[in-house]
């Protein structure tokens, strides 16, 4: 039976909304951990293992948020214990998923970049397609998608990246459904070698994350974590100041660190589009993260913990919300996607012709970082005119 919410449009809200939601929150992470250990986490997880860590992942951020943003009714200790934890499980669970994301979003790119033929829509379903015979005195799908061109095995499927809201109402992640790959053949001979190389680079990394992932789940912390979520979904550690406490002015609160944080963000500039912001310091020697970046994350952070207030609250989700957290997802994906080109494009000895086109690549995934602050501003400033 659905649990009964708190009428936004009535008085305060009590503490006990809170501890059904955490309760709630609680129970969905026991339920997805166990789904995950029954579906099997080894190196060829199941659909189901990966929706269940997704799962995972999305309780742990919810409990967090509630955790942050409510402090003052909760025991302080016990929160302040819990929240860090959380956030390293989340952190943890989501790098495997997101190295998977920045390799699609790469190759698309690489691809529509070429000129080749435009990408199929995203399908339902997972579509591969057969090698392809090599015509009489033409290299084989081995040996021409293999690095360098040397004889390997081919990889004939690639995965688009889609948001979905099919099992998340405030959706703030993207699902990975396989597609029929391009045929690389269209591709400039830089532009597949350098497809290649991060082909490599992130697989890798991917490879690693999950180890680190499995680790992380099979480890005495994450097993102490797991223990106080379940404490957590029979009794939450209410203050005694908690029985007379109104929870909204803490969801305000949460708003207002947000209003501060996006006027801080150049709003101005970003109401323009192809302003050329998000290009500068491109060409700098610093390998940290883009020093533009990291307000405009943090505004996504800030937005998360408003959005997940207003769940507590029992308010409905805002579709303008909503846009402008997808526009701000677009620039946390092209930012770390560049971030990757770039990263690439320093390897040793790589062919001009492979660093050109990782240049290229990098450059075009700057606009992307670009565009979606220009999409974001839109969406802000409808949401801020229209909310009374």
């Amino acid at each position: 039976m659905a649990q009964r919410h708190p009428d936004p449009t009535a008085g305060p809200v009590p503490a006990d909304a809170l501890a059904r939601y955490l309760r709630d929150r609680a129970t969905e992470f026991l339920r997805a951990l166990r789904l995950h250990r029954e579906t099997g986490a080894g190196a060829a997880a199941s659909d189901d293992s990966a929706e269940a860590a997704r799962a995972l992942r999305r309780a742990a951020r919810r409990i967090s948020a509630g955790l942050h943003t409510f402090q003052p009714v909760l025991d302080p200790g016990w929160a302040e214990g819990l929240r860090p934890e959380l956030a390293w499980v989340s952190g943890t669970l989501a790098q495997e998923h997101a190295h998977t994301a920045r390799l699609n979003q790469l190759l698309l790119a690489l691809h529509r970049l070429s000129g080749a033929t435009p990408f199929p829509a995203p399908a339902r379903a997972t579509a591969v397609r057969p090698p392809v015979p090599a015509a009489a005195g033409q290299p084989s799908d081995a040996t021409r998608y293999a690095p360098g061109g040397t004889a390997g095995p081919a990889r004939r499927t690639a995965t688009a990246v889609v948001t979905t809201t099919a099992t998340d109402p405030a959706p703030d992640r993207t699902a990975v459904r396989s597609v029929p790959a391009p045929d690389r053949g269209n591709l400039t001979v830089g532009a597949a070698k350098a497809g290649a190389l991060l082909d490599r680079q992130l697989t890798l990394a991917r490879t690693r994350a999950h180890s680190t992932a499995l680790q992380a789940l099979g480890s005495s912390r994450f097993h102490g974590i797991a223990d106080k979520v379940a404490l957590l979904a029979s009794e939450v550690p209410l203050v005694p100041a908690a029985d007379g406490a109104d929870l909204r002015p803490m969801a305000d609160a949460a708003r207002e660190r947000l209003a501060d944080a996006v006027t801080a963000l150049p709003l101005l500039t970003a109401g323009s589009p192809y302003n050329a912001e998000a290009l500068i310091h491109g060409l700098a020697p610093d390998l940290s993260p883009h020093p533009q970046d990291a307000p405009w994350h943090q505004v996504r952070l800030l937005l998360r913990l408003h959005r997940y207030a207003r769940e507590v609250l029992g308010t409905a989700a805002d579709p303008r919300l909503l846009t402008a957290g997808e526009a701000l997802d677009r620039h946390r994906d092209a930012s770390e996607a560049a971030a990757a080109a770039a990263q690439a494009a320093r390897t040793p000895r790589i062919a001009p012709a492979t660093a050109y086109a990782l240049g290229v690549l990098h450059a075009d995934q700057r606009h992307e970082v670009e565009a979606a602050r220009y999409a974001f501003q839109r969406a802000w400033q409808k949401e801020a005119l229209d909310t009374p």
